[in-house]
């Protein structure tokens, strides 16, 4: 990561994402611009989390780390999503992994500025508050969808969530198959098993280290909103 303080940069982000109400003077003395690569560790559980953030470009990955030892694959950030407005109201350290998909660019706002600052601000606790009921929406409907749903479903979203379109006629998991095995709640055989189906049904097509997206209407109509 690394992090600039572009006063250009930073209208040109406020402007596309219609923020300019949610940062009032002093607040917009404090942004900066955050840079993330692709598959970096955003937030890691456990650890403080260092600037309230708004997702102005990419997309993420939440999983949190069971102890049991085994991964669980809980939501995806995209634009406009915050990170860190539950351990600024809770003043605690990060319950999940924040890990990005590809490239990523945040406006940050330091959380030791913001402690002392930030219920006097209106703008800004509104934005927030409504920020932390979609997620805890979004949240509920994933839980109930990883117990609910059959694997099938979960797979076809993880696919398209990760950032393949429809323009894609090929892809290749970033992960081993053991690892989204965890993240989707079942076993390696069990997720080996559902792709061999997706490739019998015409959907997907194996071809040495990667996937081919043969029916990408289908793939989606599987998909059902999971984790989005």
């Amino acid at each position: 990561m690394y992090k600039v303080k572009d006063l250009d940069l930073l209208d040109r982000y406020i402007s596309i994402h219609n923020l300019e109400n949610i940062f009032s003077g002093y607040i917009r003395e404090n942004l900066e611009v955050l840079f993330y690569d692709e598959k970096e560790l955003i937030v890691k559980e456990g650890e403080e989390i260092t600037h309230l953030m708004f997702f102005v470009e990419g997309k993420a990955k939440i999983y949190m780390t069971l102890r049991n030892g085994r991964v669980l694959l809980l939501d995806f950030y995209k634009e406009l999503d915050t990170m860190g407005d539950l351990e600024l109201v809770t003043n605690d350290v990060a319950t999940c992994n924040v890990e990005t998909i590809e490239p990523c660019i945040c406006i940050g706002i330091p959380i030791k500025f913001l402690k002392n600052n930030y219920e006097k601000d209106i703008n800004l606790m509104n934005f927030l508050s409504s920020a932390l009921a979609k997620k805890l929406k979004r949240s509920s409907k994933n839980s109930t969808i990883n117990l609910l749903y059959p694997l099938e479903n979960r797979v076809a979203s993880y696919i398209i969530s990760i950032g393949i379109n429809k323009e894609s006629k090929s892809f290749k998991f970033d992960e081993t198959l053991m690892i989204i095995s965890e993240l989707l709640g079942a076993s390696y055989r069990h997720l080996l098993r559902t792709l061999n189906k997706l490739c019998e049904k015409g959907i997907l097509y194996k071809e040495e280290d990667y996937y081919i997206i043969l029916d990408y209407h289908k793939l989606e109509e599987l998909s059902a909103d999971i984790y989005r």
